[in-house]
């Protein structure tokens, strides 16, 4: 299906090209995390603002490395930015379900299992990266790091 897959990149390079949320937040309030990849050098920085209702009011990303793990950073901004963090964590799972999807097929396992039932939207674009393995850490970089980032904030919350 070439018409798909050249729309899917033409949405990777937009994100690319593009970036969505780029900047900083103030720290505080905003929590800062890094996350890096020592594979390839792919950095992203991701500045959360979390309400005390658990809303991700705010988000904001910075960063270098290569198409993929800053378009990926820019889609997971866009999708998650006013979201719960609930929604958030939902989100993660779906897409990194969406990025596994390769390895449980190698493994005999049954891809769509344990898949949430949510809507990637853009996101999807990113489902061609399955097919090269070495580059899933890419795209699935700043999904880690926002869960890093997540789960401190509710540690210290706790």
């Amino acid at each position: 299906m070439p018409d798909l897959e050249d729309l899917y990149r033409e949405i990777i390079l937009d994100h690319y090209r593009s970036p969505r949320n780029r900047g900083e937040l103030a720290t505080p309030p905003a929590h800062r995390v890094e996350g890096f990849n020592p594979l390839c050098g792919d950095e992203v920085v991701v500045y959360l603002d979390v309400d005390e209702d658990g809303k991700v009011r705010d988000l904001k990303i910075s960063g270098q490395g290569c198409s993929i793990s800053q378009s990926s950073a820019s889609m997971m901004s866009a999708a998650v930015n006013g979201k719960s963090v609930d929604e958030a964590r939902e989100l993660t799972r779906a897409f990194k379900t969406m990025m596994s999807i390769h390895e449980q097929e190698i493994g005999g396992g049954d891809a769509d299992q344990d898949a949430p039932e949510v809507n990637l939207g853009d996101l999807a674009a990113l489902r061609g990266v399955v097919k090269f393995p070495v580059r899933i850490k890419c795209a699935t970089l700043s999904w880690n790091t926002l869960t890093q980032g997540l789960d401190e904030i509710e540690a210290a919350r706790t």
